[in-house]
């Protein structure tokens, strides 16, 4: 099954592809495609991917569903694109990173520029139809992301994992602290930025872990 992914992670998430539950989601995926609008747009969908190879990951950040609005989601958990104004979450995300490292407002919310430095940012399910939060979920594609994050936590070292709200805090629940470092602390959202998400401080501290280790910084 030809699935359009970057090389480093094709080579090494073949076998899944392979198995039926992702052969189930393609079939489901590819329908909902040719009858509903789905977003991101199907060129986008590995988008995460295509901008962080395997072994140039050093921040994985899970979210949760692609947005559903228009022109907002390319497949890169919480980023939209240029000239689409700054969704609730991602104006805290940003917040945070001001009073954290003193960093002004970015002029656009595309987050690419952080996927290109070795950001991972990825969604638990990599689909969704327009207007409806959660509807490819349990479709399979949270199988498929588990199996990205276990393949990047049993072959690599040295990764900061950034786990925003408690579904990002499960789904992370395995990852060797150990051998990375793991950053938990409230969702974005505005419903819970103020139990704990503000003030965090995951952006320097996730700087400080990779100087630590040797690695280039982010620049957030």
């Amino acid at each position: 099954m030809d699935v359009k992914i970057e090389p480093s992670w094709k080579s090494r998430l073949a076998d899944e592809f392979e198995k039926d539950y992702f052969v189930r989601l393609t079939d489901f995926v590819r329908q909902e495609y040719k009858t509903q609008t789905v977003y991101p747009p199907g060129a986008y969908i590995f988008n995460a991917f295509a901008h962080c190879p395997f072994d140039k990951v050093k921040v994985v950040i899970l979210g949760q569903d692609p947005y559903h609005e228009p022109g907002q989601a390319h497949g890169l958990c919480f980023s939209v694109q240029d000239g689409v104004p700054y969704p609730p979450s991602l104006l805290n995300i940003f917040k945070e990173i001001e009073s954290d490292l003193g960093k002004p407002m970015p002029p656009s919310g595309n987050l690419l520029r952080w996927a290109d430095q070795g950001v991972l940012l990825l969604n638990a399910t990599l689909t969704v139809r327009a207007h409806q939060a959660g509807s490819h979920q349990n479709r399979g594609w949270e199988t498929f992301t588990d199996a990205v994050i276990h393949k990047l936590a049993s072959e690599r070292n040295h990764i900061v994992y950034i786990l925003w709200g408690s579904y990002a805090q499960k789904k992370g629940a395995f990852i060797d602290t150990t051998k990375n470092l793991v950053l938990k602390s409230a969702h974005p959202s505005p419903l819970s930025a103020y139990r704990g998400f503000f003030g965090n401080k995951h952006f320097s501290k996730a700087n400080d872990y990779l100087i630590a280790t040797g690695q280039e910084p982010i620049d957030w």
